[in-house]
């Protein structure tokens, strides 16, 4: 089965990547949501940029709306100096995360083409 998600910190450049595709089960948020708290404890978010991987990613549903509303508010309470949404050239996906980024809160936020 294909990775749902990674993240990796680079402390040298002070950037955590992140990678999210396809979709997510409960149990997958759950554990996405363990991992990423263990690994922003072990840093200063605020002088990191968190970079997110979503060229991969399914358009979303509404059903996985309130998850990723859940872990747009974790970003912005980690306090990262920017968030960075990379995608491919899909003007559906760009306005749903800048939509969420927008209701939550996010704004240091932007989603950009690759």
């Amino acid at each position: 089965m294909a990775e749902k998600y990674s993240i990796k910190v680079n402390a040298g450049k002070k950037v955590v990547d992140m990678f999210v595709g396809g979709s997510f089960t409960p149990i997958d948020v759950q554990n996405f949501v363990k991992d990423y708290q263990k690994i922003v404890a072990s840093i200063d978010a605020s002088s990191y940029q968190l970079i997110i991987d979503c060229t991969t990613m399914d358009l979303l549903t509404q059903e996985m709306v309130p998850s990723l509303e859940n872990s747009y508010r974790m970003y912005k309470e980690s306090g990262f100096e920017k968030v960075i949404f990379t995608i491919k050239e899909n003007t559906i996906l760009k306005m749903q995360l800048s939509r969420l980024a927008r209701k939550t809160g996010l704004t240091n936020a932007e989603v950009v083409n690759v």
